[in-house]
Parts: C-alpha cells; structure tokens; sequence
C-alpha cells in the first residue's frame, strides 16, 4: 500500500465525516466550516495522490480504480447534502450523477474489451469546478456577489459535465462500435 493509494483511502474516509457536519445538528454556526474544511482537505488529496504516483511511478491498478471512485464518491456525497440543505436543485445533481453512471459503465466495457481510457482534461476541469462548486454552496455567505458566485460555478460545473461526457464518448466511439 503506496502513499498515493493511502491518500485515497483516506480521502474515503474523510466523506461520513463530511457528511454528518454537512446534515447532522452538531456544532451550530460552525459545522458547515468544519465541512468545508473536511471537504477541501479531501479534494486536496485528490491533487496529491495523482502528482506523488506519476512523480514517483507509484501507478497502482488500485489507485487506477479507486482514485476516480472516491472522487466521484466526495463530490456526489456533497452535492446530496446540498440538495438536502437546498442549496442545488436535485435535477442538477441528477444530471451530474448521471454522467459519472454513464462514464463508469462506458469503462467497465472498455476494460472488458482490454483498453484502458485515460481521464481527460475535460473531466479534470469538470472534478475542479464541481469542488469549486462545493465550496462555495457549502460556505454560502450572504452576499449577493459570492451567491452569484455560486451560481455561475453551478451552470459552469453542469456545462462542463455535460461537454465531458460527449467528448468522452466521441473520443472513444470505437469501444461501442466492438461491442455490436
């Protein structure tokens, strides 16, 4: 068990936490800090984990499979408490939610068929504004230009997981043609 694949797990760890400071009634006035704190050192290890592997070529089939799942894990876990604090509508959170199912599916068949599909920039971009997006939903100040703020990093968040998703699939088309 490498560090990079101990970040990981550890960023698994860290979501019940965030979970419950995000719905549970502990701390008042502060639990959505200490969430957003657990939230960003979770995401943090996220860039960590991906940097000391490929520094140090620490690439682990492991850390293959898990890393992408336990980002996809943090990020829908925090958008499912911010619909139940009603801060992100459930249709956004389904579409979002959707693509990640879709993307899964699209690779277990990819690696039944032996090819192994790299994460592209379109997603990394996706993951960095869906935590962006987190954050400030979580944080939610009472301002006018931070709620702005938060919305515009919503629709950027929901644009980009769409555009992801159809370039993903466009760029890897030939695995649906092996399977007719």
């Amino acid at each position: 068990m490498n560090l990079p694949n101990k970040l990981t797990i550890f960023r698994v760890i860290l979501i019940p936490f965030f979970v419950v400071f995000m719905l549970a009634p502990i701390c008042p006035g502060y639990a959505n800090y200490i969430a957003v704190a657990i939230f960003i050192v979770a995401s943090l290890t996220d860039l960590l984990d991906g940097k000391i592997a490929r520094k140090y070529n620490l690439v682990t089939d492991f850390g293959k499979f898990m890393d992408p799942l336990a980002d996809k894990l943090l990020v829908c876990a925090a958008m499912i408490c911010l619909i139940e604090t009603g801060q992100l509508a459930a249709w956004i959170v389904i579409v979002i939610i959707s693509r990640e199912f879709i993307i899964s599916g699209f690779r277990l068949v990819a690696a039944d068929n032996g090819v192994v599909i790299a994460a592209s920039y379109w997603g990394k971009f996706k993951t960095t504004f869906q935590m962006l997006m987190v954050i400030v939903l979580i944080l939610n100040f009472d301002n006018c230009y931070f709620q702005l703020l938060g919305t515009v990093l919503t629709y950027i968040a929901l644009v980009l997981t769409v555009v992801s998703l159809i370039d993903y699939l466009w760029k890897n088309r030939a695995v649906l043609k092996e399977q007719k």
